[in-house]
């Protein structure tokens, strides 16, 4: 079955307005046209996408899955126009995706002071997305922590990060300098294996309401500091690995040469150990 992207993006807009009138009115199509296609789509897919009252539209099942992975698909088919323009005029562009916290400004100067003649875009990933950039064709190269799947790709470690507990200023623990994994136990945990968030911001306003804490490296802790969250080292945590990274084919040329230069930089600026930690704010 071939996907129609023309009543993708119509689902989409659906989905994201949750209301016919105003995504038809976000589309400039007329309303009936837009519920038509809609239907059109469910009947290629064989399955509901929407369940449909006189006052709200919901997602099925299959349609919450269908939303989660629809940025994606338009993301690849949009890029793939863009690389097909950018061939055209004869330029080169490398997009550069990083892990939430991490940051590759250096490497990018150094590599731009070589190669002026090649665009740079950056490309921050969320949380949950690690190397699917890179096997997608979205980006070209990656600057990730692990756990990330190695196959079809060619790494390099970088250095390693400490993590630390993300707690609300109200725990019981947060008046700590230092925590063990033992004084975690029981704890909940706010991770993808027990709640799904879309944001790091989203995770830190649970963790700040009281719903749970976090392990997070330190760079991210760096990034997102707020009165109402501490951070405590873990003293006993491991240390989370970074990488730079690149596919092994379907990539192109620049993309091993800006690895040689990046992992040259930032081994210099990280001297390949640990982060260090950011002390606790004051509560």
């Amino acid at each position: 079955m071939d996907l129609d992207l023309r009543k993708l993006r119509y689902f989409v807009a659906v989905a994201e307005h949750r209301h016919f009138g105003r995504a038809a009115q976000a589309l400039f199509i007329a309303q009936p046209v837009l519920s038509r296609q809609i239907r059109a789509f469910e009947q290629e897919l064989g399955c509901p996408l929407l369940t449909r009252t006189t006052r709200s539209v919901e997602l099925t099942p299959a349609g919450q899955q269908l939303y989660d992975e629809a940025s994606r698909i338009a993301a690849v088919v949009d890029g793939a126009l863009q690389r097909v323009q950018e061939a055209q005029r004869g330029e080169q562009r490398l997009v550069v995706a990083f892990s939430p916290g991490l940051h590759v400004s250096d490497a990018i100067r150094a590599f731009t002071a070589s190669r002026p003649e090649v665009v740079i875009d950056v490309f921050p990933l969320r949380w949950w997305e690690r190397d699917a950039p890179l096997r997608d064709g979205r980006a070209h190269v990656g600057y990730l922590r692990r756990p990330f799947d190695d196959s079809g790709l060619r790494t390099v470690p970088i250095g390693h990060e400490t993590k630390v507990a993300c707690l609300p200023v109200t725990h019981p623990l947060a008046g700590r300098r230092t925590l063990t994994s033992s004084d975690l136990g029981g704890e909940p945990v706010l991770d993808g294996r027990t709640r799904r968030v879309t944001s790091l911001e989203e995770k830190f306003e649970l963790i700040a309401s009281g719903q749970g804490i976090a392990l997070v490296p330190v760079s991210i802790a760096n990034s997102y500091s707020r009165p109402d969250l501490v951070y405590l080292t873990v003293t006993d945590a491991l240390p989370v690995e970074t990488c730079l990274t690149v596919p092994e084919s379907n990539c192109p040329g620049l993309a091993p040469d800006f690895l040689d230069v990046a992992t040259a930089t930032l081994r210099r600026r990280t001297g390949g150990s640990s982060a260090t930690p950011m002390p606790r704010p004051s509560s």
